[in-house]
């Protein structure tokens, strides 16, 4: 299964314990749903376990049964669907909403006025609409409905609860999401999926990790290539210099330093210039080095 799939089985885990809660979550659910009017409720899920959750919380939150149920053992996407009239009309007196005209839905913050409901209420949008991607490939969490209003107030909603989301429009949808890692990891742990947003975490440290060592990596074989390609053209510098029979006729110091590094040709300019008798500087060693290159250069 995807993580994202993970993710929402952890959130059903455990129902709400109070009322106002389970009525908070099924709001986010029903806002975020397929289907949401006097006519109709109709949530579309491919996970049995949200199926679950939907009859649970229904039956708590409001003592409503669902009309039309998936058929047993059926795969697939499922259609959870309520129509009985008096259903419908209780489920939008407990929300605020008028039930004898088309309604345009937005949210009723009155539903939302405790922390622990507007906790609920992310919960459902996100167990309906939401998606996140695998961290271990990227940092993505969006929640998507086709309901303008809907998608402005849950945005200004997690801008109370100090969430720092961002917004787009796809395909006549529109999406709240999250790019960075901290957010969806606190996102998660609000909503009630603490060992995912756990996992989340581990994978970015495992990440982090990983590009460090890469980065390392890196850096060390670029210096050793520019050790390698340094010392190559000092070593070619010297043999020409050995050609021409101009060698002995060189400073007793630059003879010395020639033939250490015609010795120690892996050596970088620092540990060749430590076992140099005497002991000389990086600097010191890198201009004579630079000398000999020069004067293998000269006719």
């Amino acid at each position: 299964m995807s993580f994202s799939y993970d993710t929402k089985a952890e959130l059903c885990r455990e129902l709400p314990e109070n009322k106002c809660c389970a009525i908070a979550e099924c709001y986010g659910m029903l806002l975020y749903s397929n289907t949401f009017n006097t006519r109709e409720i109709r949530i579309i899920t491919g996970s049995r376990t949200i199926g679950k959750r939907l009859i649970d919380l229904f039956e708590f939150a409001f003592s409503v049964t669902f009309d039309s149920l998936p058929e047993p053992g059926k795969t697939g996407k499922h259609s959870y669907i309520i129509n009985t009239p008096n259903k419908l009309e209780l489920i939008f007196e407990t929300f605020g909403l008028p039930t004898d005209k088309l309604v345009a839905h937005h949210v009723n913050l009155s539903v939302l006025e405790e922390e622990c409901c507007q906790r609920s209420y992310m919960r459902g949008t996100f167990l309906t609409g939401g998606a996140i991607t695998d961290p271990a490939k990227s940092y993505h969490l969006e929640l998507v409905t086709d309901r303008f209003n809907v998608s402005r107030q849950t945005f200004s909603l997690l801008l109370d609860m100090d969430f720092t989301p961002k917004e787009t429009s796809r395909n006549g949808n529109y999406i709240i999401y999250f790019k960075q890692s901290s957010a969806i990891e606190d996102f998660l742990t609000l909503i009630g999926a603490p060992i995912h947003a756990m996992e989340l975490m581990s994978a970015k440290i495992e990440k982090d990790v990983r590009n460090a060592v890469n980065r390392k990596v890196n850096c060390d074989t670029a210096n050793v290539s520019k050790t390698v390609d340094a010392a190559v053209a000092q070593i070619t510098a010297i043999n020409i210099i050995k050609e021409r029979g101009k060698f002995e006729a060189l400073p007793e110091k630059l003879k010395h330093t020639a033939e250490l590094r015609v010795e120690n040709p892996e050596l970088s300019i620092k540990d060749l210039a430590e076992i140099l008798e005497p002991p000389v500087t990086k600097s010191c060693l890198n201009h004579r080095l630079r000398k000999l290159v020069e004067l293998s250069k000269m006719k």
